[in-house]
């Protein structure tokens, strides 16, 4: 009879020969505290010994697999205290030297006659072949064609050849495994059975074994999250009730065609189709779940009021919720001016499509932790009573007591950085049964393949193009003393020239008086030197809130020439006048972080620039800001940096959950999760409940489990 995977599940490690407490404690440490857990611990890489490297085929440069004997290792302190282990080995077609820096343990993993898999770039120093800190395995004594290397922890004793030894016999009494896939879909997409697919990741005949087994797993994985995010955004759409909005002839209605004719500029085209892809939502009578990305300056705010006016002629109320008070702040006044002077018919039905009426000023409220107490009280009232048109707010808006007469639209910006229980208890918000329509938005642009995975029960609408009037920012890198020099004239030049500029402090997660301190540091330095005579402010964390209005405001009103801040600054901060951002020790921040603040200037009509200053003492650091030089599209950054950086946990960008994409790569394996999805909608389309496909609904629910199912159902 085929295992099936829950049942591997439910037997703990112990049932393997060899494996007592002790050992199964060493295991737990490193994740495995079952028979399935082992067998998806897959290896990191392999051993190919039908193709294996010499160290004597080796060229400068090149980055290689070898396998060697240790013949000798010695350890000494360098001048500035740290530890240097050097180790030679042979493979008996040449010699190498291995250096490796503050690793000390080094000289005893490392034993005169140790066996060891070394990964690293070849280099010569001082006319010697060597290596530089290579990641090392024992492999022990290892034998056949391809060898699998898996994870390993001195520290808890387990070694890549425990670990091959505990899967031989697993692979051996297991036998089959169940098979959870159409005979059909493999075939038609070139995919190995289960059990080929096992048996090929941890003990291949050949590399092409190898390769075939982890494309089958990995579709395994992308499939499971898929199917649980379209049946999820199915059972929403057919069984939540939600609000058929009025949208006249399909353009949004009346109130929404006024706003667009108001507007001093033409919609770009993606914002006319965005809006489209919106209002074709709220017709609808389920409710609407959509994220609307759009890069730093695409004219999300339009789109957004778009939605809420739709739900304000339907006779409802509109909320946009923000994730700081700043930037709430700026959207209510941002807000009130698009709609300044803007009346809505005052109905009976409260409906604009209910008849004639006098016409009423549309009331836009703000609601934030510094709402004063008693007009705090009016607000609330207003809400209930329905007197209230659109609210903006912080998430002040979902404190107990707030009631609204009946939410519409929700539209909730920056939304990572809500929790998932945050943007459910504002939809909860609404009255009665029908559910709000909610739409998300982000001006940190999500590569394809991560928002159909992280956002995947989501519809997805892009603005990939800016406005006109928007002059694209120049940005350099300074990476010396002389381009140093040339940023601070250019500082002084735009001042002079009646413009400001913002100075943006380094990061330092270690500690948040680290970067305040680095603020100051930073500050005092500034004024001290090349920017003194100038009018510079102070901004950073620990700024009490009243001051930190105090120096925005004046930094809005241009009594300030320049702000030197931390990151306070990177969202929501909107003053046309600066037209030079300087960011210092660039290297410290990521993409998606430079370039929301690079997004702090080319507000108005003036040429901008942007300065990336310091050196990068990275690889990855310095392709960073390559990357910022090259490109100012959002999206084309986005790819870049998952390509660098990696895209982490999926459950980890819900900002929730156990499971990682253990194999699967949003990476490599970009194309799979485009087939994953259209698989995973087609088989629930002809097979809703799963019923006939039980194994896999079961393996969905035994990888997601039942929070993180339940999480996707929140988000």
């Amino acid at each position: 009879m085929a295992r099936r995977l829950s049942q591997l599940a439910q037997l703990p490690v112990t049932q393997l020969k060899g494996v007592g407490d002790a050992r199964a404690g060493a295991l737990g440490k490193l994740g495995v505290h079952t028979v399935l857990d082992l067998l998806t611990y897959y290896p990191r890489r392999y051993l190919d010994r039908t193709n294996q490297a010499r160290l004597a085929d080796l060229e400068v440069g090149e980055e290689a697999t070898v396998l060697v004997r240790v013949v000798r290792t010695t350890t000494r302190r360098t001048r500035n205290g740290r530890s240097l282990v050097t180790t030679d080995v042979s493979d008996g077609s040449a010699h190498l030297q291995v250096s490796f820096f503050n690793q000390p343990f080094r000289e005893r993993q490392l034993k005169a006659g140790t066996d060891v898999v070394l990964f690293g770039r070849l280099e010569v120093f001082q006319g010697r072949r060597r290596m530089t800190n290579p990641v090392v395995d024992l492999i022990g004594d290892r034998t056949g064609r391809i060898v699998p290397v898996y994870p390993q922890s001195e520290k808890a004793g387990v070694m890549s050849w425990d670990i091959a030894r505990f899967l031989d016999e697993v692979l051996d009494r297991a036998g089959e495994f169940a098979e959870p896939l159409d005979a059909s879909v493999r075939q038609r997409l070139d995919l190995v059975d289960r059990t080929t697919a096992f048996r090929g990741i941890h003990g291949p005949e050949s590399m092409r074994d190898a390769a075939a087994a982890r494309r089958r797993l990995a579709f395994d994985e992308l499939l499971q999250v898929q199917l649980e995010l379209v049946r999820r955004k199915r059972e929403l759409e057919r069984t939540a009730v939600g609000i058929a909005h009025h949208v006249g002839a399909g353009s949004g209605g009346p109130l929404v065609e006024r706003f667009h004719q108001r507007l001093p500029y033409d919609l770009t085209g993606a914002q006319q189709r965005a809006i489209g892809e919106i209002v074709a939502d709220l017709a609808e009578g389920h409710p609407m779940h959509r994220l609307l990305q759009g890069d730093v300056g695409a004219g999300k705010t339009v789109v957004a009021v778009s939605a809420l006016l739709v739900a304000v002629q339907g006779g409802h109320q509109g909320a946009l919720m923000a994730p700081t008070e700043v930037l709430a702040e700026q959207h209510h006044a941002g807000i009130r001016h698009l709609l300044e002077g803007f009346t809505v018919p005052d109905t009976d039905e409260g409906n604009l499509f209910g008849g004639a009426g006098l016409d009423r000023p549309l009331r836009v409220a703000l609601l934030t932790n510094r709402t004063a107490a008693g007009e705090r009280r009016r607000i609330l009232a207003d809400l209930a009573e329905g007197s209230i048109d659109l609210v903006v707010g912080t998430h002040a808006l979902i404190s107990e007591g707030i009631a609204f007469r009946s939410l519409g639209v929700v539209v909730i910006d920056e939304q990572h950085r809500f929790g998932v229980e945050q943007r459910a208890a504002l939809r909860d918000k609404g009255s009665g049964e029908a559910v709000p329509d909610v739409l998300v938005m982000t001006a940190t642009p999500i590569p394809r393949t991560a928002a159909m995975t992280v956002y995947g029960d989501l519809d997805v609408s892009v603005l990939d193009e800016l406005p006109p009037g928007r002059t694209p920012i120049v940005t350099r890198w300074a990476q010396g003393e002389l381009d140093e020099m040339e940023v601070w004239q250019q500082v002084r030049d735009e001042v002079a020239a009646g413009r400001q500029a913002y100075v943006v402090c380094p990061l330092i997660e270690e500690s948040e008086k680290l970067e305040v301190r680095s603020a100051q540091e930073a500050y005092d330095e500034l004024t001290a030197g090349e920017l003194s005579g100038l009018r510079v402010g102070l901004l950073h964390g620990r700024v009490p809130a009243a001051e930190k209005d105090e120096v925005m405001g004046a930094f809005r009103r241009g009594e300030l020439d320049v702000l030197v801040a931390t990151t306070v600054i990177e969202v929501g901060v909107d003053v046309p006048n600066a037209t030079v951002m300087v960011i210092l020790d660039a290297a410290r921040f990521g993409i998606a972080q430079l370039h929301q603040l690079r997004g702090r200037v080319g507000r108005g009509a003036r040429r901008s620039s942007c300065w990336l200053v310091g050196e990068a003492t990275t690889p990855d650091g310095e392709a960073r800001l390559e990357a910022l030089v090259r490109s100012t599209d959002g999206f084309e950054l986005a790819e870049v940096d998952l390509d660098l950086r990696g895209e982490g946990t999926i459950m980890g960008e819900r900002q929730k959950g156990r499971n990682d994409l253990k194999l699967a790569s949003l990476r490599r394996d970009r194309e799979w999760v485009v087939t994953a999805r259209e698989v995973a909608m087609e088989l629930l389309d002809a097979d809703p409940g799963l019923e006939h496909h039980w194994l896999l609904a079961e393996e969905v629910d035994l990888f997601l489990g039942e929070d993180d199912a339940e999480f996707l159902l929140k988000g």
